[in-house]
């Protein structure tokens, strides 16, 4: 059957569809994808402002038209951290489900990271062995780390790149001492959970998913996204330190310009390699590879499964 998964995230609403078939993994389809940016769409309050329900309304709407002329048999809509975290979310779920006719599942950091987790378990198989993921959205940072399909431990952090840019990097190029508070405070976080996971032992392989570490990783000379999604792909933590300067000193469209980073997202960039580089360096990992698998297609399988054991 053909699937379709609507994911309202901190910078874009994405509708991934996948045609799914018994025993076999979910092959892609089709992809249509809005920037909508609701990270930077909150007022001083924390709530999403009419302007953006708006256009949160509408770019749904225009999906759901993609869905119906792709054949779209069943519709996964949620919904990430901006949606999760506006103080007006009752508010804006119920615009969404009177005009659009669609519920947005809210899903929570852990469901994220345990979700994004399964995928990336799929996707490398049971060699991998001690898994440990990162994942960095717009509004949040997922870690997940465990041997199963589940993982034994699972936190999301508020340390999203489009979140911090918002609120912590307003210069174009920024301020070098903004920069430095913000890694900072990001370290800090990050250090608060890092022995949650150490107790657990010593990963066997360590990923990261997402458009940012997929960005950082074709800097550092990583395959083009032309090569297919079976090209190994991975990032060094002495590169990325490399990069993070050069990144600071660049403007937005400096930035745009370089291999693999797309103009919506490069304005964001420098935030996200503050936080992989945290991550890549309290967590002593030294390299990682890039999972072209993430949470959308975490909840893909989670519905398969769903539909194998019967469940509707």
């Amino acid at each position: 059957m053909r699937l379709g998964v609507l994911d309202v995230g901190s910078n874009t609403v994405h509708l991934l569809v996948v045609d799914a078939h018994r025993g076999a993994r979910p092959l892609a389809a089709y992809s249509h994808k809005a920037e909508l940016r609701l990270a930077e769409l909150l007022d001083e309050a924390g709530a999403i402002g009419p302007h953006g329900v708006d256009r949160l309304v509408q770019t749904i709407e225009s999906a759901l038209e993609v869905a119906e002329d792709q054949g779209v048999a069943e519709l996964l809509p949620f919904a990430t951290s901006a949606v999760r975290e506006a103080t007006n979310a009752d508010h804006v779920l119920g615009r969404v489900a009177e005009e659009t006719g669609i519920e947005l599942q809210v899903l929570s950091g852990e469901d994220e990271a345990r979700l994004t987790f399964l995928a990336a378990r799929r996707w490398l198989g049971w060699s991998a062995g001690r898994l440990l993921l990162f994942d960095i959205g717009g509004g949040s940072l997922e870690i997940a780390f465990g041997l199963d399909e589940a993982p034994d431990a699972a936190v999301s952090l508020p340390l999203g790149a489009g979140r911090l840019t918002q609120s912590r990097l307003p210069g174009d190029p920024p301020d070098p001492a903004d920069v430095r508070a913000l890694r900072r405070d990001v370290r800090s976080q990050m250090a608060r959970v890092v022995g949650e996971f150490n107790r657990l032992g010593k990963p066997d392989r360590v990923v990261g998913t997402s458009k940012t570490f997929k960005q950082l990783a074709r800097l550092s000379g990583a395959a083009p996204s032309s090569d297919g999604v079976y090209a190994r792909r991975s990032l060094e933590r002495e590169t990325l330190r490399e990069w993070g300067p050069k990144l600071g000193a660049m403007p937005e469209r400096e930035r745009a310009g370089l291999p693999g980073v797309s103009e919506g997202r490069a304005r964001q960039l420098l935030a996200g390699a503050v936080v992989a580089e945290a991550a890549m360096d309290l967590f002593g990992v030294a390299e990682l590879d890039i999972c072209p698998w993430a949470l959308r297609e975490g909840v893909i399988l989670r519905r398969l499964d769903q539909m194998r054991n019967g469940d509707d």
